[in-house]
C-alpha cells in the first residue's frame, strides 16, 4: 500500500475520527488503504468501515478483513450508500484525503503529470467519457479561460486560453507534451513547474467535476452522521479548503450562516478545531507532497 500511496497526517486524522471502536466510520477516499488500515487497526471486531473510490486501480487495494465494505463510488454518492448498507441512524465518523494520489500522478499513462510524456487523460474513473484532451479541444476560450482562472488560479489565463485554441487549429492537443509546446512561451523563467501544476490543476479539477463532488460530499457526509459524529478532512489547495472551512462554519460552500426563528445557527456540524492541523516538518520531509496539507475536524450538532 505504501507504494501506491503515503497516506498523509495519518494519525492525526485517524486520532480525530475515531470514536466509539465498535462503530461504523467511513473513509471516503480509499486510494493506497492507508487511513482504511489505521481505522480497522484501531476498532474492535465488531466495528465497521465502509470504504469508497471510483478508481478502479484503488479498488485492487482491497483489505482482506470482513469488517470492511469497499464500494466503487464518486464519494458524493456518500449518503446515498450508507443508507442502503442499512445505517439509516446514522454512522459514527466520515473521513475524507482529498485530491490525487501518489500512484495516480506516478503512472504516466493516466496524464496527471506534466513530468511525463503521456495521452491528456486525468479521469479518476477510467470509464468516464471526457478526458483533459476533450476539454482542452472543445471548449470555447472563455471557458478555457473561466477553468484556468477558477481552478488552477492561473495568471494570465485569457492569455493562456487564447494560446490553446490558437494551437489547436494546427492539430488537436492530446499529449502533455503537446499541451506544453502549446504554451511554452507563457511560462514564467524559474517558475515553470508551479505555474503547470495549476494548469494541470485546473484541468483535473474539470475532468472530475471535482467541486461538484465535494460540495455534494460534504451534505451528504453531515446527513450520513450521528449527533457526535466526527468529519475528518484534509485538503491540498485554497479552493477545496475554502469550501470544507466555509461549509463547516456555515451547512454550505458559500459561507453564508443561516439562522432559526430563534437565531440559532441551521448549520449541521461545529467545527473541532479553529485553525487547521499541519504535517510536521518530519512529515514534509519524508513526504513533500503532504506540504500544501490541512486537516480539518467537525462533530455533527445534536439537534434535538
Amino acid at each position: 500500500m505504501s507504494e501506491y500511496h503515503t497516506s498523509v497526517l495519518l494519525d492525526e486524522s485517524v486520532s480525530a475520527l475515531i470514536g466509539p471502536i465498535d462503530g461504523v466510520y467511513a473513509d471516503a477516499t480509499f486510494g493506497g488503504g492507508g487511513h482504511t488500515a489505521a481505522i480497522l487497526s484501531r476498532l474492535s471486531n465488531s466495528g465497521r468501515v465502509l470504504a469508497f473510490d471510483r478508481d478502479m486501480d484503488a479498488i485492487g487495494n482491497r483489505i482482506d478483513d470482513a469488517r470492511l465494505t469497499l464500494i466503487r463510488s464518486d464519494f458524493r454518492w456518500i449518503h446515498n450508500h450508507v443508507l442502503h448498507q442499512g445505517f439509516k441512524d446514522g454512522i459514527d465518523g466520515v473521513l475524507a484525503d482529498l485530491g490525487v494520489s501518489s500512484h495516480q500522478f506516478d503512472t504516466a499513462e493516466r496524464g496527471f503529470s506534466f513530468r511525463y510524456e503521456a495521452p491528456l487523460d486525468m479521469r479518476m474513473n477510467q470509464e468516464a467519457d471526457r478526458t483533459a484532451a476533450d476539454i482542452i479541444n472543445s471548449y470555447e476560450p472563455e471557458d478555457l479561460e473561466r477553468i484556468l482562472r477558477m481552478y488552477g488560479e492561473v495568471d494570465n489565463s485569457r492569455r493562456l486560453a487564447q494560446m490553446i485554441c490558437k494551437a489547436r487549429e494546427t492539430a488537436p492537443i492530446e499529449t502533455t507534451g503537446q499541451l506544453g509546446k502549446a504554451i511554452e512561451s507563457a511560462l514564467p523563467k524559474f517558475a515553470e513547474h508551479k505555474f503547470l501544476a495549476k494548469v494541470y490543476q485546473a484541468l483535473r479539477i474539470e475532468v472530475n467535476q471535482e467541486m461538484r463532488s465535494l460540495e455534494k460530499f460534504l451534505s451528504g457526509a453531515a446527513a450520513s452522521l450521528k449527533p457526535g459524529g466526527k468529519l475528518v478532512v484534509i485538503t491540498y489547495h485554497s479552493l477545496e479548503d475554502r469550501m470544507v472551512k466555509n461549509f463547516i462554519k456555515s451547512g454550505n460552500i458559500d459561507g453564508k450562516v443561516e439562522k432559526d426563528f430563534f437565531g440559532n445557527s441551521t448549520a449541521p456540524l461545529k467545527a473541532v478545531n479553529r485553525k487547521p492541523v499541519l504535517p510536521q516538518e518530519s512529515e514534509i520531509a519524508a513526504n513533500t507532497r503532504a506540504r500544501s496539507a490541512k486537516l480539518r475536524i467537525a462533530e455533527k450538532e445534536d439537534t434535538l
